[in-house]
């Protein structure tokens, strides 16, 4: 199965089970690079947040207009951070930042119980690796990568280049099928 992407100087499709790096210096151009990803041609979609609250991620999903019926939200801030959650059946959390299994068991989860074209964003694998560390970053994204090939879906993982040393940041270049690197100003340069 294919699917279109929107997002310039990329390819028109990619196929089911590709997982695309999107290598950023700054947060302040990801969210409408994000939005385009996950607002077209899909069917369902899940944003695994370790850098911002659910509640957040809704308010950008509404900002840029995409369409929240098809959105299930994982939260892995909220319970570390302290601040009240509300389980709902699109919103879920895990017990902290740092729950590499717990946040992989989401992700088989929620590919196991949708048909469909199903995408996935992780925002952001530069934040678990601040909590988890290098390697069991590294290793998370190895164990997703292996479920989106499983299920035929998508996933974007963004990561900041700055935090980390460029050997980590060629580790996790390297286990990408596609590679989107956005520059301070915006313009966007793609490897596929």
């Amino acid at each position: 199965m294919d699917y279109r992407l929107e997002i310039e100087g990329t390819p028109e499709t990619i196929p089911g089970g590709t997982g695309v790096l999107l290598l950023h210096p700054s947060t302040g151009e990801t969210d409408r690079i994000d939005t385009d990803f996950l607002k077209t041609d899909t069917d369902h979609f899940l944003v695994v947040s370790t850098r911002t609250t659910a509640r957040e991620v809704r308010q950008k999903l509404e900002y840029y207009d995409v369409d929240e019926e098809r959105a299930e939200i994982l939260d892995t801030l909220s319970i570390d951070r302290g601040y009240s959650r509300r389980k709902t059946d699109t919103v879920h959390y895990v017990a902290a930042p740092d729950d590499v299994d717990g946040i992989v068991e989401h992700i088989d989860g929620f590919l196991e119980s949708h048909d469909g074209k199903l995408r996935l964003s992780f925002d952001s694998v530069t934040e678990l690796a601040y909590y988890a560390g290098d390697d069991d970053a590294l290793e998370a994204v190895d164990r997703i990568l292996e479920l989106l090939a499983e299920h035929d879906a998508v996933g974007l993982f963004h990561l900041s280049e700055e935090p980390h040393d460029p050997s980590i940041v060629e580790d996790f270049r390297n286990r990408f099928d596609g590679v989107i690197d956005l520059d301070e100003d915006g313009s966007v340069d793609a490897e596929f």
